[in-house]
């Protein structure tokens, strides 16, 4: 038999890297087991989900690398649908019109709560005759549809992470609403837990991996599953990733959305390394950098933790930094060229962009980080004021006009790593001037200051962009 996993979002909002955790465990256990991964846009909240939230999503799912196996299929479409599985159940007796009116709940949740009881319906009208339905609707009493929960019995599946879980039917707070108010004989929108039930038979999903906050919901949907013939899937059932302070992460930890690690700086594969890693570690390998299609072949959702994730911006920042040091050279120039291009930079070459992309990478983080690194590569930086003391010492004043007289001396020179050597070495050695203070004069030169990458390397690409002897210059200007 075919295994199916699926991803069910609502497009409700931004795809959230909760959202996104699970459409890569969904992804990876489908890579693992040869199954497919699906995708399913649960769009009925007509109100609050937006066309541009679904696009978002699924250029997210694409961005991530995470790509389903068949067209999506649009649970809005299938609402009649959903209206017809309601009616059967109305017709076999699993269902009942409920006409209790918003106040009528809202009165019998204040007594609850005075008496100290959690909020539970009390199932009023479950045995309503004929008469006093068509009595309810001839007043006008618009009705939702109730699944009958016995309360006597007890719900049990094996998940796959947490083993076996129990749940109460006198703990689902009362006969559950299959869908929204309608007037007369109508049947309102379906609600979520019967459209899952019966999508998820649609679309033949054999396993549901997702968040634990979904645990109670599984329990009231076996119930429908069983109400409708439907054969169970496996379910599993993921920890939640939790903020430093233990709490579930929220808008209010500023970055949730996969849109927003993206525009920060963050790989696609380095964010989908950090989030696989989030409530589960291989048992196999202790390497930590792994593509999805390796992290596919370790995987196993038996492996992973019941106990909520934590969330760290410092490994992911690790993991990232990582990721841009081991990138091929070309490719990375390739990116940060548009971060350049963004700010109105023009590299010189092709060959010089790749020379710069090779010299940042290691002290990169993030590829936001390129702009901070190279700027002093496309702009002049001012200078230090230890820079500035610096420049007061009269062997640095004197080292520059000799690097300043060799290279006009040797007009066309094509530096490179090598000759940029010999160059300080002949110097130092030809006027008795410590390679120290050399070297730091060019620094000042170029920086600005005392610090900043690798000197030899630099001079290589400032010489290429017809820069270092400009940057000599203003240095002997300003003493």
């Amino acid at each position: 038999m075919e295994k199916r996993l699926r991803l069910a979002p609502s497009p409700t909002g931004l795809f959230h890297i909760g959202t996104a955790r699970t459409a890569l465990f969904n992804w990876l256990y489908a890579q693992k087991i040869g199954g497919k991964f699906l995708l399913r846009i649960e769009d009925t909240d007509v109100l609050r989900s937006k066309s541009e939230y679904t696009k978002n999503i699924l250029e997210g799912l694409k961005w991530l690398g995470l790509k389903w196996d068949e067209a999506p299929v649009k649970q809005s479409e299938r609402i009649s649908i959903h209206k017809n599985y309601i009616k059967k159940l109305l017709e076999r007796g699993n269902a009942y019109r409920c006409f209790t009116t918003e106040d009528e709940i809202s009165q019998l949740r204040e007594e609850q709560k005075n008496k100290g009881l959690p909020p539970k319906h009390d199932n009023r009208h479950r045995n309503l005759s004929k008469e006093e339905i068509e009595t309810f609707i001839s007043k006008g009493r618009s009705s939702v549809i109730r699944f009958k929960i016995d309360e006597t019995i007890q719900i049990k599946w094996v998940d796959q992470i947490r083993g076996e879980i129990k749940w109460k039917g006198k703990d689902l707070g009362g006969d559950l609403v299959l869908s929204r108010r309608a007037q007369g004989y109508e049947i309102g929108d379906p609600l979520y837990n019967l459209a899952v039930v019966v999508d998820d038979n649609f679309m033949n999903i054999t396993h549901v991996v997702r968040g634990e906050d979904h645990i109670s919901n599984t329990a009231k949907q076996i119930l429908i599953y069983e109400a409708l013939d439907f054969k169970l899937p496996i379910f599993s059932h993921t920890p939640l990733i939790l903020n430093s302070e233990g709490k579930k992460l929220s808008k209010r930890d500023c970055v949730t959305s996969i849109d927003e690690f993206r525009d920060m700086g963050y790989l696609p594969e380095a964010l989908s390394n950090y989030m696989a890693f989030l409530g589960w570690s291989p048992k196999s390998t202790e390497r930590e950098i792994l593509s999805i299609d390796e992290i596919s072949k370790f995987f196993d959702l038996s492996d992973i933790n019941k106990a909520g994730a934590k969330f760290s911006w410092e490994k992911l920042n690790w993991i990232n930094s990582q990721y841009i040091k081991n990138m091929e050279s070309l490719k990375l120039s390739e990116i940060i060229w548009k971060y350049w291009d963004n700010m109105g930079w023009e590299p010189p070459s092709q060959e010089w962009a790749i020379k710069l992309a090779i010299l940042i990478k290691d002290s990169m983080i993030l590829l936001r980080d390129a702009i901070d690194q190279s700027k002093p590569f496309f702009l002049i930086p001012p200078i230090q004021k230890e820079g500035q003391d610096f420049l007061e010492n009269n062997d640095c004043k004197v080292s520059l006009r000799l690097v300043l007289n060799y290279l006009i001396e040797k007009n066309g020179l094509k530096l490179e790593n090598e000759n940029a050597k010999e160059i300080v070495n002949e110097i130092s050695k030809t006027h008795n001037i410590k390679k120290g203070i050399l070297m730091k004069s060019l620094r000042v030169a170029f920086f600005g200051s005392l610090s900043g990458p690798d000197l030899i390397q630099s001079w290589v690409l400032f010489s290429e962009s017809k820069s270092d002897l400009t940057r000599i210059e203003r240095c002997l200007k300003s003493v």
